[in-house]
């Protein structure tokens, strides 16, 4: 399976990551992941896609999920993150071992200024091992900003680059800070 998707702006902290889930084969499910994985066409016709797919094809449980979690972004992208959230909620039922779907609900998360739950989101998906594990790193970096714990900001948004050198949007958010090296405290005696 591939995941990748960095798309949709926050405000003015700058983009967050979702995982847009591959389906193999072809047909309406197929149709719902180019959606999700691309903006070519509307987020309304890959919402029909997705909807028809998963009423109407057979759909292994991989690409059930898979076409579950395509549809949550395209809700996202749509601004409909309840929706969203319960798509991913049914992808979880399916299997609640796959990190992209934690990646996605961690962004969903964000969009609605749940800082604390999308914190607790990526972690899960950081643990799973996502496979955009820089998009994990990189939205957590914004919910922990947002937390107020710029340090832990700093070097998600660091380590969101290492894994993705070419993340220009990771790079931007670094060129906010100034690390500073500070001498370590002089005051008192060992005992």
């Amino acid at each position: 399976m591939r995941f990748t998707l960095i798309a949709l702006f926050l405000a003015s902290m700058g983009a967050s990551a979702n995982a847009q889930v591959l389906v193999i084969g072809s047909g309406l499910a197929k149709d719902c992941y180019t959606a999700a994985e691309t903006l070519r066409i509307t987020a309304r016709e890959g919402l029909e896609s997705c909807s028809k797919a998963l009423n109407h094809e057979m759909l292994s449980q991989n690409d059930r999920m898979s076409t579950l979690i395509n549809r949550g972004i395209l809700y996202m992208r749509n601004g409909n993150y309840k929706l969203a959230m319960d798509d991913y909620q049914a992808a979880l039922e399916i299997d609640d071992m796959k990190g992209e779907t934690y990646l996605n609900i961690g962004a969903a998360h964000i969009y609605q200024e749940e800082y604390a739950e999308a914190k607790t989101a990526l972690d899960k998906a950081i643990e799973l091992g996502s496979t955009d594990l820089y998009a994990a790193y990189y939205n957590r970096a914004i919910a922990n900003e947002r937390l107020g714990d710029i340090t832990s900001a700093y070097w998600d948004y660091r380590k969101a680059l290492d894994l993705q050198p070419e993340f220009e949007v990771a790079a931007r958010q670094l060129e906010r800070f100034t690390v500073e090296t500070r001498a370590p405290d002089a005051g008192g005696s060992p005992v």
